[in-house]
C-alpha cells in the first residue's frame, strides 16, 4: 500500500526513492525510444537506435572530435553566462533594493527580454563578425535579462520587517544592505545562476547556427544536412549530460554555502 505522504504537498521522500524515481524515469524514456526503433515502427533515418547512437558517439570519441567540439561549447556557454552573471547579478541586487534603479532600467529589461537571440544574429555578425565574441554574445544576450529580472525579485523578496527591525536596532543603510538583503537575498540569487546556466545551454545551437566550424550546436546541424540522426542524438544528449553537470555543481554550491537550510536547500 502506497504511503500517504508520498502525496502529500511538500513533504520530503526518502533520498532512495527519490533517485530511484528519477532513473526509473530515464528508463523508461530509453524503453520507449527502443521500443520505437527496434520493431521498427519508426526507420533508423528519423530515429536511430540506441545502439547505433552508441556506436556514433564512440565512433566521434574515437576521433577527437567530440572531445574538441564539447570544449569548444563549454567555453562558449561558460564565457557568455559568467559575463551575463557580471554584470546582471550586481544590476538586479541594485534594482531590488533601490527603487530608483528599478524604474531606470526593468522597463527597459522587461522590454529586451521578450525579444528572441536568434532575431539578433544578423546584427551580431555585422557589428562584431563570424568569430568567438559573437557566439559569447548571442549566450549573453540569451540569459542577461532574464538573469537580471530573476535576481532583481529574489533581493526584493527581503522582508520589510527585517529592514525596518535592523533601523531600530541601530543600523546603518550600509549595514541593512551587506548584513539583512545581501544575506536574505543570496540563495535565491544562487538558485537563479542554477536555473539561468540551464537556459544558456539551450541558447548553444542557436549560437552555433552561423559561421561555426566547430561546436556541438554545428555537429548537429552538420549532422542534419547529411542525414546523420544518430550523431544529432549524441549531441543532443552531451548537451543535455553537460547541462545535468552544471546544474548538479549548482546544487552542490547552493548546500555548501547555505547548510543552515536544511531541507529547503536544492
Amino acid at each position: 500500500m502506497l504511503n500517504p505522504k508520498l502525496f502529500a504537498p511538500k513533504e520530503d521522500i526518502p533520498r532512495g526513492l527519490y533517485t530511484a524515481l528519477g532513473l526509473a524515469c530515464f528508463l523508461t524514456i530509453l524503453l520507449i525510444w527502443s521500443l520505437l526503433t527496434y520493431t521498427g515502427l519508426v526507420a533508423p533515418m528519423f530515429l536511430p537506435r540506441p545502439d547505433q547512437a552508441l556506436k556514433a558517439g564512440l565512433s566521434l570519441l574515437q576521433g577527437g572530435s567530440l572531445t574538441t567540439d564539447t570544449a569548444l561549447s563549454v567555453f562558449r556557454v561558460s564565457a557568455g553566462f559568467f559575463l551575463a552573471a557580471a554584470l546582471g547579478v550586481p544590476l538586479g541586487i541594485l534594482m531590488g533594493t533601490l527603487k530608483v534603479f528599478e524604474g531606470l532600467f526593468e522597463p527597459v529589461i522587461g522590454f529586451i527580454r521578450y525579444l528572441p537571440a536568434s532575431a539578433f544574429i544578423p546584427l551580431f555578425i555585422l557589428w562584431l563578425g563570424l568569430g568567438e565574441i559573437e557566439k559569447i554574445a548571442v549566450i549573453f544576450f540569451g540569459t542577461f535579462f532574464q538573469l537580471t529580472l530573476m535576481v532583481m525579485d529574489a533581493t526584493k523578496n527581503t522582508p520589510m520587517e527585517l529592514i525596518e527591525v535592523s533601523y531600530t536596532l541601530g543600523a546603518s543603510r550600509r549595514d541593512v544592505f551587506f548584513k539583512v538583503i545581501l544575506p536574505y537575498a543570496l540563495p535565491g540569487i544562487v538558485d537563479t545562476l542554477r536555473i539561468t546556466f540551464g537556459w544558456a545551454w539551450t541558447y548553444l545551437v542557436v549560437a552555433e547556427i552561423v559561421g561555426a566550424t566547430s561546436g556541438l550546436g554545428f555537429m548537429i546541424m552538420q549532422s542534419s544536412r547529411f542525414l546523420r540522426p544518430e550523431r544529432i542524438i549524441v549531441g543532443i544528449l552531451v548537451i543535455g549530460l553537460l547541462g545535468m553537470i552544471t546544474d548538479a555543481l549548482f546544487k552542490l554550491i547552493y548546500r555548501l554555502s547555505f547548510p543552515w537550510l536544511g531541507k529547503e536547500g536544492r
